[in-house]
């Protein structure tokens, strides 16, 4: 890309995809390289004496409002997981607002109040912030960053260079619900059921495992991309093969009537409020036990291993009993979805 001068960005170079994959590895990494990034984790280990994670993220959905939350309640969320994935407690947060002039005051009540409900809920506090005002049409009504700052509570460092084979894949819940949610506002489709998105901080549900859980390995949530996209990236970071079935993956039944409605894979789609982990074999099933404890958890399940064969290959055993290769996410299904 960097060779080419009529090269442009296009949306899917922001998907979670292929085309994201390689303008951070060719562009942004080699220019910005030092060994904290070159982790590229959803939050950056920081050498101080007490451990240290931090996060940054910004938020364009579209639209800003949908069933189950906001541009806002999705900043916050999205931040605090991004947090919890590398092991942290989440405690402090940075707001960035930035409005196109003619906003709507109500409309960034509504927005605003659900951001610090979502806060609240999440016991972390907005320490700063920014608010910028810019001309009409220099962004689409609202953008919105944030980033965290929390204290590693986990046991040791969360890696995708730590997965080994015989590790147990979960996921916390339902996958795609975020996704379709937004997709049904945004393109005011008329379904005869509800999709509500899956956003919400998961601090009460995993900060107990990350206490006290050590056979954890990984953890990332599958955002941009859904599961599919996230394994591919874990499988190959981590040098391994992954085998999912495809039976034991948690979807509401919305969820599986919208993609057969839509035409589109559910594994590509987004969640908001889903944590894969890692975790070796060991403590795979107590960590689903304990999971389905809470109400984010309570379809909770494994739904694949890691083996030493097919390295950096995801392959989903069909409910028909066949094999197929799970590939990353290319193309841009779903852009602005956080």
């Amino acid at each position: 890309m960097a060779n080419n001068q009529t090269a442009k960005i296009r949306l899917a170079h922001g998907n979670g995809g292929k085309l994201m994959h390689e303008l951070i590895g060719k562009l942004l990494v080699p220019r910005l390289s030092n060994p904290i990034l070159a982790q590229l984790s959803d939050a950056a280990c920081l050498p101080f004496p007490t451990r240290i994670a931090f996060t940054t993220d910004s938020f364009v959905v579209k639209p800003l409002v949908f069933n189950g939350g906001t541009i806002g309640s999705l900043s916050v969320c999205g931040t605090v997981n991004d947090l919890l994935m590398q092991g942290a407690l989440p405690e402090y947060l940075s707001l960035s607002l930035i409005l196109e002039e003619g906003f709507s005051v109500p409309l960034l009540e509504k927005i605003v109040d659900s951001l610090a409900h979502a806060a609240r809920n999440a016991g972390v506090v907005i320490a700063t912030g920014d608010f910028k005002v810019v001309e009409k049409g220099a962004c689409d009504g609202l953008f919105i960053n944030t980033s965290g700052v929390g204290r590693i509570i986990s046991w040791r460092p969360y890696d995708a260079r730590h997965i080994r084979p015989g590790d147990s894949i979960i996921i916390t819940g339902g996958i795609a619900e975020h996704g379709f949610s937004v997709l049904s506002a945004r393109s005011g489709l008329r379904l005869r059921f509800s999709l509500a998105s899956d956003c919400a901080a998961l601090t009460k549900l995993l900060v107990p495992i990350i206490r006290f859980e050590k056979g954890i390995t990984c953890m990332r949530d599958p955002t941009r991309g859904g599961i599919a996209t996230t394994l591919n990236e874990l499988a190959a970071a981590a040098g391994v093969g992954i085998v999912i079935d495809e039976k034991s993956i948690p979807m509401h039944p919305h969820v599986k009537a919208a993609a057969e409605l839509l035409g589109m894979d559910p594994l590509y789609i987004a969640s908001e409020g889903r944590a894969l982990i890692f975790a070796d074999a060991a403590s795979g099933t107590r960590i689903v036990q304990k999971l389905r404890k809470h109400p984010l958890g309570r379809s909770a399940a494994i739904i694949g291993t890691v083996c030493s064969a097919h390295r950096g290959t995801v392959i989903m055993k069909t409910v028909v009993g066949t094999e197929r290769i799970v590939d990353m996410l290319s193309g841009e299904p779903l852009p602005r979805i956080c």
